[in-house]
């Protein structure tokens, strides 16, 4: 049984682990003042990001190209995969595999997931899960899918056995200001303002497929991102040790480095990797934002 993986690049997954397990990537554009945006720093699509700026310029066509310190502005959004793109995709991959398992950002940040259930309809060998999560959150259930696959599940044992898993999937970041969730319209200067006079870092956490601020911390980014990876997995019994991702936006290495070695410390993890937050992340919370992923048992 042959059945291949796709993943929206909201995953996050490094190019590496792409690579190693094979997976497909479906494309979500940025929106910027109603043009397209090619966002060099969204990691795994970077790629394909400059052959569609070479591309499209051959056609006369400008795309802005925008750095990780000024994408980030009023009126800016992440563009859902169209109906019409899914389409492509399946059309590419359900005749040559027995089956296609296509796992979206969750149905409640995006359409991705109505859209590609729209696309499917017009193959019996295509199965869409929805994550409920997003980043390296939705990147653990799409690393899951692909050992299954490797196992040699049907698509349809693939799809049943992720949308169990999703629920149990713990995604959350630490945000060193609010500036850029201000910028694109996402909470008020008021709030803003406040938390940067307050020293104030919001945890952002998704819950039933939502994303919602579960606690706030004081002081130095590395301080609370110390305190935060402590506090989501010192004494736990319930976690997976098989896989854990330490996803950030251009976070200061002294960062990186701190959140690694609280991880160690306090986690069991096999491995830990670490891949760069793509656009869905970096656009709402801009950079120098943490988090810790993981599935429970």
């Amino acid at each position: 049984m042959r059945v291949k993986i796709i993943s929206d690049s909201t995953c996050d997954l490094s190019p590496a682990l792409l690579e190693r397990y094979d997976i497909a990537v479906t494309p979500l554009c940025v929106i910027k003042d109603g043009k397209d945006c090619v966002i060099f720093t969204c990691g795994i699509m970077l790629e394909h990001c400059l052959e569609a700026v070479q591309l499209l310029a051959e056609q006369g066509i400008e795309l802005v190209v925008n750095q990780y310190d000024d994408y980030v502005v009023p009126n800016t959004a992440v563009e859902a995969v169209s109906q019409y793109e899914y389409g492509e995709m399946f059309a590419r991959y359900a005749n040559e595999y027995d089956a296609v398992v296509q796992i979206t950002i969750g149905a409640n940040f995006s359409c991705c997931y109505q859209n590609a259930c729209a696309a499917a309809q017009e193959y019996e060998n295509v199965f869409v899960v929805d994550s409920e999560n997003l980043s390296t959150g939705q990147g653990l259930l799409v690393v899951a899918a692909a050992k299954l696959a490797e196992q040699g599940l049907s698509g349809a044992e693939i799809a049943e056995r992720v949308r169990a898993l999703a629920p149990k999937v713990e995604a959350s970041f630490l945000i060193e200001c609010l500036d850029y969730m201000r910028k694109g319209g996402r909470c008020s200067a008021v709030a803003a303002l406040g938390a940067n006079l307050l020293h104030l870092k919001p945890c952002i956490e998704v819950r039933n497929g939502k994303m919602a601020v579960c606690k706030k911390y004081r002081g130095s980014f590395e301080k609370c991102i110390r305190q935060y990876v402590k506090e989501r997995l010192d004494g736990r019994e319930d976690i997976a040790p098989e896989l854990a991702f330490i996803t950030h936006a251009a976070a200061d290495a002294n960062v990186v480095a701190a959140a690694k070695e609280e991880a160690a410390q306090y986690g069991s993890f096999e491995t830990v990797e670490e891949t760069q937050a793509g656009c869905t992340v970096s656009c709402h919370c801009g950079p120098n934002t943490l988090g810790i992923l993981f599935v429970r048992k």
